[in-house]
């Protein structure tokens, strides 16, 4: 009898449990399409812009009341992390106080991830480099859009830093760069065969890990990541820069961003947020208003 009335319990608390985590991400919608509140675009089914993978899903956030037929404003590029995509924050919330300071965003997917196509175990890092080129021409051909910032976070900041640096070789100056805990400890974690829970032979990895259960890195991934030249690269671009890391990050370590300074020299600085971790839920507000005021800085706003 116990035993019965015990079982019968744990399932009315499973199915109470996942009843709420589904009111739960539907609220968490609702309020992020409610919070933007300022004009936003999402792309088309057939997206104009073009990775390695195929299309690119992306949305643009504008300054509410803009005309992009007489109005003209800066722009930044978002680039998410590994694992997550253009709609998981910080990304709107970035898109959202961004447009109320009167510039505009485009945030992204990335091949393999989100809405965009491809497969995540087909993703290297040079692919979303690629991915972000793709973006930035994208919107160096808009009409309205006057200078561009570029803004990564976690592996993101991988492929913004290293985009503003090839950019910048090429003769092309973004207008400013953000890093919020860039994640370039992926080059060590892979260099010694350990990525999140999965473990592997870094000489002769396997066709793919798994990690964090569902998601897949493949072997190119494992393989090229243990050569980039993240901060050789980077260092390229040589206009303005901030650093920001969270005090209690337990994914990226402090030494990737104080490596990235090290590299940009007296164009960065670094700002540590007390008490913040990786996904950037406890300060985000913090966070973000550190990057808005960068940006209107650089783009004299």
């Amino acid at each position: 009898m116990y035993l019965r009335r015990k079982f019968t319990l744990t399932n009315n608390s499973k199915a109470m449990k996942k009843i709420l985590v589904c009111l739960f991400l539907i609220l968490t919608g609702l309020f992020c399409l409610v919070a933007l509140g300022a004009s936003e675009r999402k792309a088309p089914i057939k997206s104009p812009i073009k990775g390695p993978e195929g299309a690119i899903y992306y949305k643009i956030t504008l300054p509410k009341g803009f005309d992009p037929s007489k109005d003209r404003c800066p722009m930044v590029i978002l680039m998410h992390g590994i694992f997550a995509s253009q709609s998981i924050n910080p990304m709107p919330a970035l898109a959202k106080e961004l447009a109320k300071a009167g510039i505009a965003s485009i945030r992204f997917d990335f091949d393999g991830h989100g809405k965009s196509d491809g497969r995540m175990q087909d993703m290297t890092i040079e692919k979303e480099i690629a991915d972000a080129r793709a973006v930035w021409d994208y919107v160096s051909r808009l009409p309205y859009v006057e200078g561009i910032g570029l803004l990564g976070h976690s592996q993101g900041g991988v492929v913004a830093s290293m985009t503003a640096g090839r950019l910048a070789a090429n003769g092309i100056t973004p207008d400013g760069v953000v890093l919020i805990a860039p994640g370039s400890v992926i080059k060590e974690a892979c260099q010694a065969g350990k990525f999140f829970n999965a473990r592997f032979d870094p000489a002769d990895p396997p066709e793919f890990v798994r990690c964090l259960v569902f998601m897949k890195l493949g072997r190119e991934y494992l393989l090229t990541t243990q050569q980039l030249d993240i901060y050789g690269t980077a260092a390229a671009y040589q206009g303005p820069v901030l650093l920001l890391h969270g005090s209690r990050d337990g994914t990226v370590p402090m030494w990737c961003s104080e490596k990235f300074l090290e590299a940009y020299g007296n164009n960065a600085t670094l700002q540590v947020v007390e008490g913040e971790n990786h996904t950037i839920t406890r300060h985000r507000k913090e966070v973000v208003a550190s990057t808005v005021g960068f940006f209107k800085r650089v783009f004299g706003k």
